[in-house]
């Protein structure tokens, strides 16, 4: 009988890693090409060689209404899609940093909104957001956050989507929501720079301690270009790949140069590297 740490170092464990790696997709969000909640950030990811767009479903300025409600806008989004033949990976709610799902009863609208427009735009994870005001800073306000998507999980079910919980909680906050809401339709949108800069744990121990069936798609960041800061990609993709995660890990990188063209580039190209020698 061959030990698993026999097998993990061996040339067939190896393999398999790489293969998951390779299976990685990059995708993009809207806002990071310069055109938040505009169906014209699909040709531009495509132009990039991306696998995917993130979509910003917007506010109006009275806040009565997201932007991507809008049927035409929907259609628009789809024909791009469609036409160059991207998918839309996910969708973002980002209503949920003025009316939080912690403290404000209107934000289960919102969300209940998001559901709708993700089932419609086929992108199937609807990301929720908890940062600043908004933030989880308690056991009770995770309570109330989990009892909130009890409640909402059964509609997002139906709808084919997954409600993506995106926040600054601990690999075992994010495991223990997961327990509390018990439902297919919720699990975790893991940010590996908020994990490491803001939170300060190390993201691939994380990765590996909640595993492939907690993580909807990730977020993949850092202050500066990636692989120039704290977060140590060749461990994150090793991570990845050590739990067979093949979905898709979204870029939301910043443009150090002010030029998105360059930067966004040099992002990409560094990542392609790491998974080509994976």
């Amino acid at each position: 009988m061959i030990s698993r740490r026999m097998f993990l170092s061996g040339g067939l464990a190896a393999a398999l890693r790489a293969k998951a790696a390779a299976g990685l997709k990059i995708a993009v969000m809207d806002g990071v090409v310069g055109q938040s909640s505009k169906p014209e950030a699909v040709a531009v990811a495509r132009r990039f060689g991306l696998a995917g767009l993130q979509v910003t479903l917007g506010r109006s300025p009275s806040n009565d209404r997201l932007l991507l409600e809008d049927p035409g806008l929907q259609a628009r989004f789809l024909a791009e899609s469609k036409q160059h033949q991207l998918p839309l990976v996910a969708t973002y709610i980002d209503m949920l940093h003025i009316s939080c799902l912690k403290s404000d009863p209107r934000s289960r609208d919102w969300v209940m909104k998001g559901i709708g427009i993700t089932r419609k735009l086929d992108a199937h994870i609807l990301m929720t957001v908890f940062f600043g005001k908004c933030a989880v800073e308690s056991p009770r306000e995770l309570d109330h956050v989990c009892g909130v998507f009890r409640e909402l999980a059964p509609e997002a079910e139906k709808a084919g989507v997954i409600l993506g919980f995106e926040n600054l909680l601990k690999a075992a906050d994010n495991l223990r929501a997961l327990e509390r809401v018990n439902s297919r339709a919720f699990k975790i949108y893991y940010d590996v720079g908020n994990a490491t800069n803001l939170v300060g744990v190390d993201a691939p121990a994380e990765i590996r301690q909640m595993g492939r069936d907690a993580i909807c798609q990730l977020h993949f960041k850092d202050k500066g270009y990636l692989g120039e800061g704290k977060v140590n990609y060749p461990e994150v993709l090793k991570a990845l790949a050590d739990i067979g995660y093949t979905g898709y890990a979204t870029l939301e990188t910043s443009a150090p140069s002010g030029s998105m063209e360059k930067d966004l580039r040099r992002n990409i190209d560094y990542l392609r590297g790491l998974i080509e020698t994976a």
